[in-house]
């Protein structure tokens, strides 16, 4: 018989969810908990497994498409009660489809217990032996392997089944003698697989390439934020000379401790003594209820650009996290976005965003709000600049910031006063320690 098998809720609060890729092919049979396909909920991929075994007979969508929860996925036709699918190739070659190259989308979790198919870990079932000759891991470990310069076929796997773990990779490049062909040769291999770089087109002519997957989810929080909050940017230059004293000096130290300390833990923590005098900006917006809401506590997004597109890592309660620690979660969170394995979990909740274009930096941005908060803060580069003190040119190391606002619900002098408050702090980092934030 045909079992109509229907995007199920992940409990999420999914509404509907993208097609990004089919890992069987109309006409398969598969087995029961096999992945059928890849589909993007906020940001992440989910593996969908089959709830049935049996033979796939009709797509409900092609890759690219939205489905509603609830609606067709896919048609299988039914095996007997009981019989298992027949399969009409080897069962090595029934493993979950795993690219060598993984798209850009990747980005995979674990199906929820109470959904069929929770034993599967990023689409790697738990109970799957490895088949001769071919390593059994995931397109996220695959990755990892190649950024780490390992081989994977090269790597011995602890999991159930000889499945390889991320722990498994992370041991085998730390090992010296096990390399990649590419670190043999000399080639980089600490970074992922640079991008294809766009040809040029012929004169007069045009491409269309379609806004799908992770910059389609993009492009649509970016039109609703624009659409719904009244923005307004202020900027400001500030004097962080003592702030990049008190950086340099305090890095061998985080070292020491297994923390990477940028800037942006001290920001955090100057942010957080000013928004304690300015707790409109630490809010969102509920627009159904017409209610601007407070936050007592401070989870700021720390916006990641990434081979999958933009993403904003959220680090929680930063006001009960030291600098290092804080130092270290932007560390885990931001090499997880990048890796493509970042938990859903970890890209929501956020009260406050920050975001910073690097050693780029330029003079000042009007950035997008992540609606629905109410300000996003961005942070430029450092520079060394000739200013007038006490009546003299020196040269002083300063920055940039440029806060937009929501106008609906802040006013130009309340970002005008928080950003002053802001500056009063990383202009004097001391009174970060005085008052214990």
């Amino acid at each position: 018989m045909a079992f109509e098998f229907k995007l199920p809720d992940i409990g999420e609060g999914l509404v509907h969810g993208e097609i990004v890729k089919w890992l069987v092919k109309e006409g398969d049979t598969v087995a029961e908990d096999q992945p059928l396909c890849e589909v993007l909920t906020d940001k992440a991929n989910v593996v969908i497994p089959s709830p049935r075994p049996g033979r796939v007979l009709k797509f409900g969508g092609k890759e690219g498409d939205i489905i509603n929860v609830g609606g067709l996925l896919c048609l299988i036709e039914v095996s007997g009660a009981g019989a298992p699918a027949q399969h009409s190739k080897p069962q090595a070659e029934h493993e979950p489809p795993v690219s060598e190259h993984p798209s850009a989308d990747q980005t995979l979790f674990t199906v929820p217990k109470e959904m069929p198919g929770s034993q599967y870990l990023t689409g790697v079932p738990a109970t799957q032996s490895k088949p001769a000759g071919r390593a059994v891991a995931a397109p996220a470990i695959r990755k990892l392997a190649r950024e780490l310069g390992v081989s994977i076929e090269n790597v011995h796997g602890s999991g159930a089944g000889g499945r390889i773990t991320e722990d498994d990779v992370r041991k085998a490049a730390a090992k010296p003698h096990e390399t990649s062909p590419a670190a043999s040769h000399g080639l980089p291999t600490t970074h992922a697989p640079a991008k294809p770089q766009p040809t040029h087109l012929p004169a007069g002519s045009e491409q269309r390439i379609p806004i799908k997957g992770v910059r389609r989810v993009i492009a649509e929080h970016m039109h609703r934020s624009k659409s719904t909050a009244a923005h307004f940017t202020y900027v400001e230059e500030i004097d962080v000379t003592e702030l990049v004293r008190l950086q340099e000096g305090a890095k061998k130290h985080a070292a020491e401790k297994g923390a990477k300390l940028t800037y942006l833990p001290f920001i955090i923590k100057k942010l957080i003594a000013a928004m304690k005098k300015h707790p409109s900006i630490n809010a969102t917006v509920d627009d159904e209820k017409g209610e601007l809401v407070l936050k007592g506590y401070y989870n700021f997004g720390i916006a990641t650009m990434t081979d999958q597109g933009l993403m904003v890592p959220v680090v929680k309660n930063c006001e009960s996290k030291s600098i290092l620690e804080i130092a270290k979660e932007i560390q885990r969170l931001s090499d997880l976005a990048r890796a493509g394995r970042i938990p859903l979990e970890d890209l929501r909740g956020g009260t406050f965003t920050i975001t910073s274009p690097g050693k780029l930096g330029g003079l000042f941005a009007t950035p997008i709000i992540n609606y629905p908060e109410v300000a996003i803060l961005g942070v430029h580069k450092i520079e060394k600049r000739p200013v007038v003190v006490d009546n003299a040119i020196v040269i002083r190391d300063m920055m940039n910031v440029s806060i937009s606002l929501d106008h609906r619900v802040v006013d130009g002098l309340t970002a005008a006063e928080f950003i002053a408050e802001l500056k009063r702090y990383l202009e004097s980092p001391q009174l970060l320690f005085m008052e214990m934030v």
